[in-house]
């Protein structure tokens, strides 16, 4: 028995027992969709998709495992021109955070230590130590009087006795320039009912509070739902909310944003999640268009559609027993179901068509059908499964998993197609058709292609080589940020502190045996071309200690007297306010005829006299703007200028569990220079690492390793999908020139494929490189139906069934795949992009390519009809 009569009586047999075969394949559907939806979850955790038996997945759970306290992660960064603000906030999040144990575990600041209080000097280079220290030396006279009264009583005052020493001509205000225009501005906004605290730390310390940047960062451990589609969602939001009750992000002072490990996965699976889900709903809404279209009768079009569904839930049903997880790239096995499988019920559906036209019955032409079709059908779906299924050896387990699933679909769609579909055709009973089906407007360009065939082949060949050529600057992408949305929250923040090492993901991590072995590595690394910055326990002891603690001692022998505290005073009332600034503007008057027209004191004596007017609440205001760091931040200089030597001994032990462990080992980060951050740099810069520290780990090294990972998987995929469908179509078509027929236009379409990816350009990451082999399988799917069709006699092409319904699979193949294209993800995007570049590339070559060299074999002297 062969294989058409064998698949003729399969489809018979459902033809004669559809209610059966249509009512056990709802049974099927239902107890497949309830079994899913209660054993079928979703890992976002993209680690997970690499096993982990591979060295650098053994480093990582190493790290974590020494270092808990850095995974897991929510960051939270706060933004804001006032620095006191963000420390004020920061101290107020962690205090909130820690009485919520139901949702974070842990919740700190790395910043607020008082080690940095205190030895916070000693950490500047010299130059910029000495500039810190002549500022404060600077602004002496200003400081006695504010630590005497650290309110607008005292600032004013203060102000006073500056005016009337201009008059005396005692006193040079060039020094004090800046923090004129700051104490101006603060005023302004204040009598503008918009006050905005003033900050001390930038008016005391000048150009080098810059140095330090306007972020905090909070690092938050929240508690964990893995039975949730998105474990952090709901210590998210409420750590959102009691970010938003905070009073200085209330006012729009302080502003927040969230990262971190957990808020990247959250967040990536949501926009992936949203993408399957919206591109799902319009991929079915132009599939039945398309569908339409190509069958012109509900009647057909509504026992596909059931095929369809069938497929896709049996197919799912598979998963939850197979695998049971799904991850962020198995999750589009949907879509890519959908895209695919539609073409065999399309094939079957339009073939039945034009026998229905030359039988006349239903019967006999679903047998024709499966006798003429089933065959071309069934290696269309090897050859779709086996572009799957060849992912399945490889390590890369995020796609082997979507490859044993959507291969295994590819299966499951072609017996859906030879038994249900069947069935519910004689169901529905569609009506005979008028017409021969067929495209007969591509009648000339049938000719034309006939006529210039030789050609038209010089043409692809020249293309050809031209993709040939093209392929090493295909450009491979390892970096995971790289297929996210660029434009949410937690890829942007990250982007913004690519500098800091709790946030860096372009960083390699060493564990040495002992700290000073990590002294000695860390300065080796330092040594490389690749690496910027080097961190250990040993960047917490400042160099040159003995000159800084000598000017620092300086300078708190000089501001000692002056710092000195005094008994706490009343709180200033607005009479006091009001009296002590019209004792400053009567100071200024007697100064500014000695000014120039564009000194300092012009608009802060208006801003004074403004305010001297006010209401109470408006001066009030204005002194809480003006003051309510001050006794702070006067706090934090004494402590400042206290410092001491630091020693390994001394660094706190709570800064210290971040670099070394209670067994002695001691971390060492090294981050990538920002010029080593692209896919190929950050090859160059683990490679350097590794010269030096075989056994480092890291972000960086996860990077690269996967990208190695994902490389060999695709590399083995390719090949093995070339060798599975040669072989395939060796045992279907048992001639050597007739799998060439079909594979040749696969490797044309794969180096057109190359030259429109080199051309946008468009890069190849983890999440879209299974196009690639994937192309192979819908390619053969196309090309074997018009080789299949010519060995049988066939000689007309595009004006046949056969186009129809290649053209009419290739627009929902299309559609499926420009909805993963629209996503919000830029890895799923990515996906959808390429396959409708390959997509596009393999209907071009099946609609242009294949027949015109089956055109011209046919004019080779000697050539028979097969």
């Amino acid at each position: 028995m062969t294989l058409a009569s064998l698949l003729a009586r399969l489809v018979d047999w459902s033809r004669r027992h559809a209610v059966l075969v249509v009512c056990a394949g709802a049974v099927l559907a239902g107890l497949g969709g309830l079994y899913a939806r209660s054993h079928l979850g979703i890992i976002t955790d993209t680690d997970q998709m690499f096993p982990s038996s591979l060295p650098w997945r053994q480093q990582q759970i190493a790290l974590n495992r020494a270092f808990p306290q850095f995974a897991n992660l929510l960051v939270v960064v706060l933004d804001s021109p006032v620095p006191e603000a963000t420390n004020e906030t920061s101290a107020a999040l962690v205090a909130a955070l820690e009485k919520d144990p139901a949702h974070f575990l842990t919740a700190r600041d790395p910043g607020a230590l008082p080690f940095y209080g205190k030895e916070g000097l000693l950490f500047l280079s010299e130059p910029k130590l000495r500039t810190l220290l002549n500022n404060l030396i600077t602004a002496q006279p200003l400081l006695g009087q504010l630590v005497t009264d650290p309110t607008g009583r005292g600032l004013f005052s203060a102000l006073s006795l500056m005016a009337l020493g201009l008059v005396h001509g005692g006193v040079n205000l060039t020094p004090y320039t800046p923090a004129f225009e700051a104490i101006h501005k603060t005023i302004a906004a204040a009598v503008a009912g918009n006050p905005e605290p003033l900050s001390w730390l930038n008016l005391l310390s000048g150009p080098v509070a810059a140095q330090g940047g306007t972020s905090r960062v909070v690092l938050v451990q929240p508690r964990l739902d893995y039975s949730a589609l998105e474990p952090g969602g709901a210590a998210t939001a409420e750590l959102r909310t009691i970010l938003n009750r905070l009073p200085a992000v209330q006012q729009g002072l302080v502003h927040v944003g969230i990262t971190g490990q957990i808020a990247l996965s959250d967040e990536q699976f949501a926009s992936v999640l949203h993408g399957a889900v919206v591109g799902m709903i319009g991929t079915l809404v132009l599939v039945a268009l398309w569908l339409f279209l190509a069958v012109r009768s509900w009647r057909l079009v509504v026992p596909i559609a059931l095929t369809l569904l069938l497929g896709l839930m049996l197919t799912t049903t598979f998963a939850a027993i197979a695998i049971g997880t799904l991850n962020l790239i198995s999750m589009a096995f949907a879509v890519l179901f959908v895209g695919i499988a539609v073409d065999f019920s399309i094939q079957f559906s339009v073939r039945f068509r034009e026998m229905r036209y030359l039988t006349g019955q239903t019967p006999a032409a679903l047998a024709a059908t499966a006798a003429g079709a089933g065959s071309q059908i069934l290696v269309a779906a090897l050859g779709a499964a086996a572009g799957f299924l060849a992912f399945v050896p490889t390590r890369f387990q995020g796609v082997a998993e979507l490859g044993l699933i959507a291969g295994s679909g590819m299966i499951i769609a072609f017996i859906c197609t030879m038994t249900f579909l069947p069935a519910a055709l004689a169901l529905f009973h569609p009506r005979g058709e008028r017409a021969e089906i067929g495209f007969m407007i591509l009648a000339p360009v049938e000719r034309g292609l006939a006529r210039r065939a030789r050609a038209i082949l010089g043409i692809f060949v020249a293309f050809g080589v031209l993709g040939a050529a093209v392929l090493p600057r295909v450009i491979f992408d390892g970096d995971p940020l790289d297929t996210r949305n660029p434009h949410s929250e937690a890829v942007m923040v990250l982007r913004r502190l690519l500098n800091n090492p709790v946030t860096n993901p372009y960083s390699a991590q060493v564990l040495a045996p002992d700290v000073a072995t990590a002294g000695r590595m860390a300065d080796a690394l330092r040594k490389l071309p690749a690496v910027g910055t080097v961190l250990s326990v040993h960047s917490f002891v400042p160099a040159d200690q003995s000159q800084k603690l000598g000017l620092i001692a300086d300078t708190a022998d000089i501001l000692g007297p002056t710092l000195t505290a005094t008994s706490p005073l009343t709180p200033v009332t607005p009479a006091e306010l009001r009296l002590a600034i019209r004792t400053a503007l009567s100071s200024f008057k007697q100064a500014l005829p000695k000014l120039p027209a564009d000194t300092p004191l012009a608009p802060l004596a208006q801003d004074l006299q403004a305010l001297e007017t006010a209401p109470d609440s408006v001066l009030m205001a204005a002194n809480d703007a003006l003051t309510r760091y001050l006794p702070d931040q006067i706090t934090r200089l004494r402590a400042a200028l206290s410092a001491e030597p630091v020693t390994l001994a001394s660094v706190p032990p709570a800064l210290k569990r971040d670099w070394v462990l209670p067994d002695g080992r001691a971390l060492v980060e090294a981050l990538a220079k920002t010029g080593e951050q692209s896919s190929q740099g950050l090859g160059r810069f683990v490679a350097a690492v590794r010269q030096v520290a075989p056994n480092a780990g890291g972000p960086a090294v996860n990077i690269v390793g996967s990208a190695d990972i994902i490389v060999g998987a695709f590399r083995t995929a390719a090949i093995s999908a070339l060798i599975a469908i040669a072989l395939i179509l060796g045992l279907v078509l048992r001639r050597p020139r007739d799998v060439a027929l079909v594979m040749a236009p696969l490797l044309l379409s794969g180096l057109l494929t190359a030259l429109m990816i080199v051309g946008l350009p468009l890069p190849i990451n983890f999440a879209n490189i299974i196009a690639l082999p994937l192309l192979l399988g819908v390619g053969v799917s196309f090309n074997v139906y018009f080789v299949m069709n010519w060995r049988t006699g066939g000689r007309q092409f595009l004006t046949s069934a056969t186009a129809r319904a290649i053209l009419f699979s290739a627009l929902t193949t299309g559609t499926a795949f420009g909805s993963l294209a629209l996503s919000d993800d830029r890895g799923t995007a990515s996906l959808g992009t390429l396959l409708l570049l390959s997509l596009g590339a393999t209907l071009i070559s099946t609609f242009f390519f294949v027949p015109a060299l089956l055109r011209a074999i046919d004019s080779e002297p000697g050539e028979t009809r097969s």
